[in-house]
């Protein structure tokens, strides 16, 4: 009897979860949540469930977080009366599939289970890592990771730019799980130690936001406006309450182009579904309304044969006054039954299709490159992003990408009034501040507006309203140390992890691996120093790492683009720094010798590494 008041009450928690994240914002809840799954973790252990009990309790947390967090998955099945028949099947096979990721983790904590600093630790690395992996594998769903828990502060969000948001989504699963140490009779003073670093660590990270919103920043802009206009289409696909030549005029006519403002125009996703990309041009006669200083930014299918095979993607277009098509991009970021269908041959036997127009599932676009608008528009250099794709973090640009602004087009008809659409939104906010950069979105049915660097709403259009804002368009501002640095580090550390699982004989043996990696105990090697750190120390460890007055100046040295805040010890321009790369007979002479050394160990023989495993 006892295991199902803990099942039910481990569903609860994951349920209130989604109180958390936009709109509602009652972030405080993770104060009791994250400390009661803890709890209840620490006492199902001690009554002696097995680990088949954990992954129940860890399926049941996840299926009543994503039933709650994201219903609105089965307004888009109400556009159709041949897809409602699936309403039951989305509210029950999508968040139990997703429900299995917690379900592993529990498996995977199962052996951690105590009331200690490793243990708060543990849980929140190994927690991050599993939503880094439902955010990767297969198409991945990045979709209310922790993180964004703290949407509802702008001072918060603002530390994005350095680590991103799985490394904030860790912090945050730290700083909330930290009451449960406080739920012994016994408290040690280590413990209360480590809580008040976190909580002064993550007040620091307060006022450090702080100082980065009042602190001015220099922005140049272009000449060229920026227009994004909402039309509140109640999206026909099924109903067609209008043909698009009808659509494309009602957007004209909210747009009211003015024919000597250089500008571009951003209409939404999905304007062309009917029609493609291809017969943009027997609209001309409505695009004449446009001027040579103008250009439109909407989204369309796109049809291509060029391999002797049909390709279809949904697409983001650039077309001038004459309907002339300028440039193009193919999502790549698909998703599941919305547009393709896994096992597609297999579901068209059973009548299923994807739920966006047409039969056919759309096809994965390749890459996703910058549009340059050309010198009649200042050079001016574009992300395209559609709908989903503003989701992925540390996915949007490429290496040495430098965007003058990201354009995000979407479709959130879909969501109807639900939930959906803010949430949808606050993912956009993140990768604002994540890739200090502007962003500029217009979403059918949706939160449209303008989004600047530091996750600031310049201009907004509400859910339901139709209407334009008229915005300027900045230059390229800088890249982000998370855009450089932090996303690479985060990519090697979880490929590092995960390869313990490849190399481990089994799941004990990995796990073996991991405690000793934590300092949890110490190997049986009688030649091993029996010197270890505990993991219960690492706290005392991290203080000194942050207050090293070295690690501030590099930290200082990437907060604020182009220009340094106050560090300490400020370096002088003349002044040069061993660990800057100088191009000089030194590094020249370096160079050579490891080279000589690599071509000499060459020489030797040597087993391929794979073979070792």
């Amino acid at each position: 009897m006892k295991k199902i008041y803990y099942y039910f009450f481990f569903f609860l928690l994951g349920s209130s979860t989604s109180l958390t994240f936009q709109p509602y914002n009652l972030f405080f809840l993770n104060f009791i949540i994250f400390p009661s799954f803890l709890q209840i973790l620490f006492l199902s252990k001690k009554n002696h469930f097995n680990i088949n009990n954990f992954f129940i309790l860890g399926c049941l947390f996840g299926y009543g977080f994503f039933l709650s967090g994201i219903y609105w998955i089965t307004i888009s099945l109400t556009f159709d009366e041949s897809f409602k028949y699936l309403i039951p099947l989305a509210l029950i096979i999508i968040p139990l599939l997703l429900s299995l990721f917690y379900g592993f983790l529990l498996i995977a904590l199962f052996p951690f289970i105590k009331r200690t600093i490793s243990f708060v630790l543990i849980f929140s690395i190994f927690f991050s890592l599993m939503e880094y992996l439902r955010s990767t594998i297969l198409t991945g769903f990045p979709w209310n990771l922790i993180g964004y828990t703290l949407s509802w502060s702008n001072e918060s969000i603002q530390i994005l730019s350095i680590i991103g948001t799985y490394s904030l989504g860790l912090l945050s699963v730290t700083l909330y799980s930290l009451p449960f140490l406080f739920f012994s009779n016994k408290i040690k003073i280590k413990e209360v130690v480590f809580s008040l670093f976190f909580a002064f660590l993550f007040l620091g990270n307060y006022f450090y936001g702080l100082k980065i919103l009042n602190k001015s920043e220099e922005i140049a802009f272009h000449k060229t406006k920026i227009v994004i206009v909402s039309p509140g289409f109640n999206l026909g696909r099924y109903s067609n309450f209008l043909n698009e030549e009808e659509k494309i005029k009602k957007l004209i006519e909210i747009s009211k182009p003015i024919d000597s403002q250089k500008a571009i125009y951003i209409w939404p996703e999905g304007i062309l579904s009917h029609n493609t990309a291809n017969d943009i041009g027997k609209f001309k006669h409505l695009f004449s309304q446009f001027s040579e200083n103008h250009v439109v930014v909407l989204g369309a299918n796109n049809i291509d044969y060029s391999e002797g095979k049909k390709k279809i993607y949904n697409s983001l277009i650039v077309v001038d006054r004459d309907a002339n098509l300028i440039a193009s991009y193919n999502k790549n970021k698909l998703v599941p039954f919305g547009e393709f269908l896994p096992f597609e041959k297999h579901f068209h036997k059973l009548g299923i299709k994807k739920i966006t127009a047409g039969y056919e599932s759309f096809t994965k676009g390749k890459s996703r490159e910058l549009i340059n608008l050309g010198e009649e528009f200042e050079n001016i250099k574009f992300l395209p992003l559609i709908c989903y794709e503003i989701i992925y973090s540390g996915k949007i640009k490429s290496k040495n990408q430098k965007p003058d602004f990201i354009i995000n087009i979407s479709e959130d008809v879909w969501f109807g009034n639900s939930i959906g659409p803010y949430q949808h939104f606050s993912k956009a906010v993140y990768r604002a501040v994540e890739e200090r950069t502007y962003i500029f979105r217009s979403a059918n049915k949706g939160i449209s507006g303008v989004i600047d660097s530091r996750g600031n709403l310049i201009a907004s259009i509400d859910l339901n309203e139709i209407r334009k804002t008229v915005v300027n368009s900045p230059k390229f501002i800088n890249e982000s140390f998370f855009n450089k640095i932090t996303g690479r580090i985060i990519t090697f550390l979880t490929v590092t992890v995960l390869w313990v699982f490849f190399r481990a004989e089994n799941l004990d043996s990995a796990l073996s691996i991991f405690q000793s990696l934590l300092g949890m105990h110490t190997p049986p090697d009688p030649d091993y120093n029996n010197i270890k750190i505990g993991a219960d120390g690492l706290w005392f460890l991290l203080l000194i790492i942050w207050f090293a007055p070295n690690t501030k100046e590099i930290m200082f040295e990437h907060f604020d683009g182009n220009k340094k805040l106050d560090a300490p010890q400020q370096v002088s321009e003349p002044e040069k720094r061993w660990y800057h790369w100088y191009p000089n007979q030194w590094w020249a002479a370096l160079t050579a010798i490891l080279f000589i050394i690599s071509i000499l160990e060459l020489t030797q023989s040597k087993e391929f590494i794979y073979f070792q495993f």
